[in-house]
């Protein structure tokens, strides 16, 4: 399962250039066999790099990983069309980097090993020192 679909790739890049990238035969519309098939390769080299910490496939996409899914499926659609842009190049190597980190551990995804989502807990408690600045450390005036 694609971590994002055609319809969130087209949202992210504009119905234009998904025809642009995909419409081979020139009908004017997006290719939707040939998006999904891009999104899906996307996605199977974003498991490889999360394969190593992590049970892939998930069941639901973790917010970031959806627009990194889409800017790798950007970066292979245009390498077959030999019409890379440098934009394209930069996002597709952000989103590798981004992976090679996430592969290393030096970010988590807020998942466990298993793939479940780890609760975040809300409760927090701020405890305050002595005050340093005070009527009696100041002997009841101003500086």
């Amino acid at each position: 399962m694609p971590y994002a679909t055609p319809e969130q790739f087209v949202k992210t890049f504009s119905e234009r250039e998904t025809v642009s990238l995909t419409d081979e035969k020139r009908t004017g519309t997006v290719d939707n066999d040939k998006l999904t098939f891009a999104l899906e390769r996307a996605s199977n080299v974003i498991d490889g790099y999360l394969v190593g910490r992590y049970k892939t496939p998930w069941p639901d996409s973790p917010g970031i990983l959806i627009g990194y899914c889409c800017d790798i499926t950007r970066y292979q659609l245009a390498t077959d069309h030999r019409i890379l842009s440098e934009e394209m190049r930069l996002r597709y190597d952000d989103a590798i980097k981004f992976l090679e980190k996430v592969a290393s551990g030096k970010i988590n995804l807020g998942r466990d090993t298993s793939g479940g989502v780890i609760p975040s807990s809300s409760q927090m408690r701020i405890y305050s020192g002595v005050r340093q600045f005070g009527r009696e450390s100041t002997d009841g005036g101003a500086f």
